[in-house]
């Protein structure tokens, strides 16, 4: 036998002992008698057709009848997919303490900045979560709003410019700019200036941030083991080696030059000198690295600057095609802002009810993010079942087919903001809107992006009427591999009238 078919003759091998492999781990769920979606070799229920991670596992419905969850693979890995609110109100509030990890790819030797808050577990995210919780409070929110308010009255005047030239804009980059300028501001203590040069180094990289595959997340996230092994990164050496010299030198000159600006960076700096002074040491209390602030401030930007952006720019083109909508929003604001003599304020904002609504309306038909992901600590038998989510197995919760379920929110597909009146809200189930998550690890920075995006859409509406043009997608396509759901070709165009 020559080389070449002794060759052949392995790879066959190979292939065909790795697909049994994986034919035996597709037997988890059956074995277990648990309802589960019919895996395919080797993606396991990915599917093969170009559609959004969002919208992943959205067969598992079906059994909603029949069970409070069901069994789904990510490659050859079983995951518990609960469809059931009951059951998830257990996993995220009730019996928080058996779900509190995320099990999220943390590489801190490879990739530093992976290490930030969202991702972190057990005692680390504890730790970390309470010395960082004092950013997001109603009064450091006051302290933030005239920054946000100095970086939106730019971006009326940026928007003015470009609509005297051509009134038909590109939405998605514009809203991007603006949100990068506020973290920018508020975190980093840095006038980004992308309004005005969209080239700007900030806005750079934080397209950078968003280059990165979602199959590449899902990979890590399946075998951290051998991702590390691998020496795999879920944020690129460049973008890595950017925001640690950015906060490097950030710090080094407020210390050295005892600036102080009350924001996030601030904080970084206290959590360290109250550590020094109180002698902490060992375990989960000792002081951050500087690649572990590093890793925080990188995690505010990128949640900052890419959701609440993401949510401006669905609820404009929900209210361009919406125009009676947009009219009832531009009237609370302009009634508000009268009785405030004008000025955009903290209070002036927290009182128009109706845009508050609208964005959670948005938020409920685009949510960023489609799953929440929690990780058993322990064995965790479901009430009133013979199931046993195993230690170890990660929980997706499909927030996004929530949002769309019919039975919770009829004619899901229509922008209806009064479904957010407080009757409606007060008549359903508390899980059946999770665009911040809920419990102990709900999303921490959900004032700081509630804040910056009423401040956006106040300003935009109380300026600008959005109309569809021919370029506008009617109905809207998604942006096949991208984390954060956005528009196809990540481009949306609106036209735009000053008032």
């Amino acid at each position: 036998m020559d080389c070449l078919s002794i060759a052949c003759s392995a790879v066959i091998v190979l292939i065909t002992f790795v697909y049994l492999i994986f034919k035996w781990k597709y037997s988890y769920w059956k074995v277990r008698g648990v309802q589960y979606l019919e895996p395919s070799f080797p993606l396991g229920n990915i599917p093969f057709k170009k559609i959004h991670f969002s919208k992943y596992f959205v067969d598992a419905f079906k059994y909603k009848q029949q069970t409070p969850l069901v069994g789904v693979y990510l490659f050859a890995v079983p995951v518990a997919v609960p469809i059931s609110l009951d059951l998830i109100q257990s996993i995220l509030v009730k019996d928080f303490s058996s779900f509190h990890d995320r099990g999220a790819y943390v590489n801190e030797v490879d990739d530093p900045l992976s290490a930030h808050m969202f991702n972190l577990d057990g005692e680390k995210w504890k730790a970390v979560r309470t010395k960082l919780s004092p950013t997001f409070t109603s009064g450091k929110m006051k302290f933030m709003f005239s920054t946000v308010v100095e970086v939106v009255e730019r971006f009326n005047y940026t928007l003015a410019n470009l609509i005297k030239v051509e009134p038909e804009v590109e939405v998605i980059d514009l809203l991007e700019r603006f949100t990068t300028d506020v973290i920018g501001s508020c975190a980093f203590g840095i006038e980004c200036n992308s309004l005005e040069d969209p080239n700007f180094i900030f806005r750079y990289y934080g397209r950078k941030v968003s280059e990165v595959s979602p199959f590449r997340h899902l990979f890590v996230g399946a075998f951290p083991n051998l991702a590390r092994r691998l020496h795999m990164r879920a944020v690129r050496k460049d973008v890595a080696d950017f925001f640690i010299e950015t906060v490097r030198k950030t710090i080094d000159y407020r210390v050295k030059n005892h600036i102080r600006r009350n924001d996030f960076m601030d904080l970084l700096i206290d959590i360290n000198k109250d550590s020094d002074e109180s002698g902490e040491g060992a375990g989960t209390s000792k002081k951050l690295s500087l690649e572990d602030m590093a890793a925080q401030a990188f995690l505010f930007f990128v949640a900052g600057f890419e959701t609440s952006s993401a949510t401006m720019v669905f609820c404009l083109y929900e209210l361009a095609l919406n125009s009676d909508i947009q009219e009832k929003c531009r009237q609370e604001i302009n009634g508000v802002l009268t009785k405030y003599n004008g000025n955009l304020t903290y209070e002036a904002i927290k009182e128009m009810t109706y845009v508050d609504q609208t964005i959670k309306e948005t938020l409920r038909q685009y949510p960023p993010i489609g799953f929440l992901i929690r990780k058993a600590v322990r064995d965790y038998p479901v009430p009133d079942t013979k199931v046993v989510i195993k230690k170890g197995m990660e929980v997706f919760i499909p927030l996004h087919r929530i949002h769309h379920d019919p039975e919770i929110y009829p004619n899901p597909e229509k922008f209806d903001p009064d479904r957010f009146s407080p009757e409606k809200v007060k008549n359903r189930h508390t899980e059946s809107f999770l665009a911040f998550g809920d419990g102990p690890r709900h999303c921490v920075g959900q004032r700081f992006a509630k804040m910056q995006t009423r401040i956006g859409l106040t300003t935009l509406l109380k300026n600008y009427r959005f109309k569809t043009c021919e370029k506008t997608p009617v109905p809207m396509v998604f942006e096949t591999f991208r984390g954060i759901i956005s528009p196809k070709g990540s481009k949306l165009f609106l036209k735009v009238e000053r008032i």
